[in-house]
């Protein structure tokens, strides 16, 4: 096998090489003779002490705030170097903190204290949000993150190189209390493993992170990762409603930790994988809950890669009950997002899933990485999931935000407000439902008559469609919508649907007050207005003709699907109770306007005589 040669070296290197040793040779014992024949005679000067001698520049370097170790590694000696043919190896800066210090940002919005330990975050408080005591709510699932990793802090393939980054003592170049806009770096170094962090803090929610790793002089796969869940996740819902969503393809990807069978027998199966590793590429990658979300957006989408973690935290460890332990098992779900083929470059959003907020922070193009222009990529508003009545609900909630900044300055009255328009807007079709089963109470007793005449026939007889045929007759004889009586009743639910989509997915309403309610977003803490959804619709039964069924039939109905309504209600956000107990209020005064109109009393009269007959 031929020898392989360094395509930096001439062949002629070596010829060259020992003329110039005999050339300087020569010049040496020439130089010697003429300096001993013509140089003046000197005194012998004794050597200066090794301690007044000057030193290298890395002994000289300062040590920084945190009192951090500097060093050289020593290189090759230069016989060595010639000997092998290769060039001097360059000296490798040791940095270590020998103290652990923490660097605090702060500006209106949040105040995010880092640890050099790791270079991390310990603590992530958003202050305009509140936790369930009302303090500042820290971001930071402080329980979650001691089993599993703190905010930014390194996920690698390589588990004792993780751990190594995320327990060395970095060096910060500031500690204490910093404002935005602020720079902050932390350094380490042991030799073997170089790492820098940067981080860049301005007066919004986003912060841009910078990272590198080389390892053995190589770089390595080492991704920014927040890893467990957040602060706000208290319980068992607040868990189950975390997901892992990304931006690919022109389309959002939502993933919930287990995915619903609809078999509640069965449950669910686990949808995300801990460690998988999705290929980009991604506009934006993150994990959300249902008022919050930690979204990375890659300065570079096409070479982003997303690694999902899902891991398990029990509510109470020390419960001795293994049943009850093991059903308070839920799961806690992270993100690490990086550039594949070198450091990382990209910016993390941590804030509210506010939608004025979501709308200002976008994500940048494929192919236009390092560009110095705003991103003109996809919003993060799409993070807000108003579901399948989304036409519906976004809408509504714009005009709601409208009616709460520009008229009544609160949250409550102002779906009190939006109720009254929506009912009042729905009104002729209500009008029209009324009216039809107010009709449909004079033609009851004829309707009975041909029920009865076809009682017994199966669904699949021929002679069911001369049943329809003639019920069709009676009701067009007297100007009856058919469907006239359900109509309103269907008009509306989408709209009580989007309503409890909204509720349930907007940050604005999380904690907004309304008279006793301190949270529209949670169910009343009193449950009076699930009691007043009862009462009402009590109320509204009795008011209402019951046709197509007997006395019995109606009596049992205007107990129990009050009481039904109400048993739900116990458990939906209180926001959504204000809205039913409005559009109840409002329903009942229409049926009661609808009773006394003309129509109405010419009705009652027309029943009444035909009893008479009858009694006759």
């Amino acid at each position: 096998m031929s020898e392989i040669k360094n395509p930096n070296q001439d062949p002629n290197d070596f010829r060259r090489l020992l003329l110039v040793f005999a050339l300087t040779f020569v010049a040496i014992i020439i130089s010697q003779q003429f300096m001993s024949k013509y140089a003046p005679k000197r005194t012998e000067q004794k050597p200066q002490p090794a301690a007044t001698q000057p030193q290298s520049p890395t002994a000289q370097a300062p040590a920084s705030s945190t009192s951090a170790q500097t060093s050289a590694a020593p290189a090759k000696s230069v016989s060595a170097s010639k000997q092998t043919g290769a060039k001097p190896a360059t000296p490798v800066t040791i940095k270590q903190a020998s103290n652990e210090t923490d660097t605090t940002i702060e500006n209106d919005l949040y105040k995010i204290t880092f640890t050099n330990r790791g270079a991390l975050v310990k603590s992530w408080i958003l202050k305009k949000h509140q936790d369930d005591q009302g303090k500042p709510l820290d971001m930071v699932n402080s329980r979650a993150a001691a089993q599993y990793g703190y905010p930014l802090s390194l996920f690698t393939y390589d588990e004792a190189l993780r751990n190594k980054l995320n327990t060395a003592l970095y060096v910060p170049s500031a500690t204490g209390l910093l404002a935005a806009p602020a720079q902050v770096a932390f350094e380490y170094s042991d030799g073997d493993t170089t790492a820098r962090k940067t981080f860049s803090f301005d007066h919004n929610y986003v912060v841009h992170v910078n990272t590198s790793v080389q390892h053995n002089g190589t770089e390595v796969q080492a991704y920014p990762v927040w890893p467990a869940g957040f602060g706000d996740q208290i319980n068992g819902p607040s868990y189950a409603a975390a997901r892992i969503e990304y931006y690919q393809g022109e389309k959002v990807e939502r993933h919930p930790a287990q995915e619903s069978t609809g078999l509640p027998i069965i449950g669910g199966k686990k949808s995300i994988s801990n460690g998988n590793t999705l290929a980009g590429p991604f506009q934006w990658a993150g994990v959300v809950d249902q008022y919050f979300a930690s979204i990375f957006l890659p300065d570079d989408p096409n070479s982003a890669s997303l690694v999902t973690l899902h891991n398990t935290i029990s509510q109470n460890p020390n419960e001795p009950d293994a049943d009850k332990k093991r059903r308070e098992v839920f799961s806690v779900l992270g993100t690490a997002v990086g550039n594949a083929g070198g450091p990382t470059s990209l910016r993390l959003f941590v804030g509210p899933k506010n939608l004025e907020v979501l709308q200002s922070v976008r994500a940048s193009v494929p192919g236009n990485a390092g560009s110095q222009t705003a991103p003109t990529g996809p919003g993060l508003d799409t993070l807000i999931d108003f579901g399948m009545f989304a036409i519906i609900a976004k809408p509504l909630f714009l005009w709601l935000n409208w009616t709460q900044q520009h008229w009544v300055n609160n949250w409550g009255w102002s779906i009190f407000i939006l109720t009254v328009i929506i009912n009042l807007a729905l009104f002729p079709m209500r009008y029209s439902g009324m009216k039809s089963a107010l009709l449909q109470q004079k033609i009851a007793p004829e309707l009975k008559q041909i029920n009865k005449r076809y009682q017994g026939l199966k669904l699949t007889d021929p002679r069911q469609h001369d049943k329809q045929k003639e019920i069709q007759a009676v009701m067009e004889r007297e100007g009856i919508n058919q469907f006239g009586g359900c109509l309103p009743t269907v008009i509306q639910l989408p709209f009580l649907f989007a309503f409890y989509a909204m509720l349930s997915t907007v940050n604005e309403l999380r904690h907004a007050h309304w008279l006793w309610i301190s949270d529209l977003s949670s169910p009343d803490p009193w449950h009076i207005l699930p009691v007043v959804i009862v009462i009402t619709m009590f109320i509204m039964q009795r008011a209402t003709p019951m046709t197509g069924m007997d006395e019995q039939q109606a009596k049992m109905m205007q107990f129990m699907m009050p009481l039904m309504i109400g048993a739900i209600s116990f458990t939906l956000p209180a926001g959504l109770g204000v809205y039913w107990v409005t559009g109840n209020i409002i329903g009942y005064l229409l049926q009661l306007g609808m009773n006394n109109t003309r129509t109405a009393r010419d009705i009652r009269a027309h029943l009444e005589k035909r009893a008479a007959k009858k009694g006759k």
